[in-house]
């Protein structure tokens, strides 16, 4: 539900340049992901599937930076005119970036299990290939982008004022619950399980 009216608030001037920092560093990445992505696309020795699931973390980078980038220029504008105002897309835009976060450590988990398959069992090609890996990709972002439904269904993503941004409240709750083990400890425990394993592997063959 979005505000019509502007509320005249205490903004502190230190915020400003912050503010602009945080477009200038974001503006970077998105223009580094890009490069890498026209790289990736129309360079065809870059066609390979270590390079697919790069450009794919890529994507997730780029979706996840330009919705930071949308909210870094409402902040700004915000805070030049020292007033807190939320607008029309900013329940969207809290919902693409819990979708792009997902996407994001999941990316990074589909890495880590080629990895894997490569080392561990580099016999096993059907699960290498590249049909396989992008029916994984397509999966992945279908989940990331239902993951964040219950988000939308039950209003859980607010305007907050301090933060000038939509977003879950930092509250203990089921879905902070749920967005806790789904977005980090499922993922990142399993990315540092796999290359754990790959270590002890490696160690092995020495």
């Amino acid at each position: 539900m979005s505000v019509n009216n502007s509320l005249s608030t205490n903004i502190e001037s230190w915020l400003i340049p912050i503010d602009i920092l945080d477009i200038i560093c974001l503006s970077s990445v998105i223009i580094l992901v890009l490069i890498y992505l026209v790289i990736i696309i129309f360079d065809k020795t870059f066609h390979t599937v270590p390079m697919i699931l790069i450009a794919n973390s890529c994507s997730a980078e780029l979706i996840l930076s330009s919705s930071l980038f949308w909210t870094a220029i409402f902040t700004l504008q915000n805070d030049l005119k020292r007033q807190s105002y939320e607008d029309s897309f900013c329940i969207f835009r809290g919902y693409i970036g819990y979708v792009a976060c997902c996407a994001q450590n999941y990316s990074y988990f589909l890495q880590a299990i080629y990895r894997y398959l490569k080392v561990i069992y580099p016999t096993r090609l059907f699960w290498q290939s590249k049909r396989v890996q992008i029916f994984l990709i397509i999966f992945m972002w279908i989940v990331s982008f239902t993951f964040a439904f219950p988000h939308i269904f039950t209003d859980a993503i607010t305007y907050l004022v301090d933060n000038q941004m939509c977003q879950m409240p930092l509250h203990f709750s089921i879905l902070a619950v749920y967005n806790t083990f789904f977005l980090y400890i499922i993922p990142m425990n399993c990315i540092i399980f796999i290359y754990f394993k790959l270590v002890r592997y490696v160690k092995k063959m020495s």
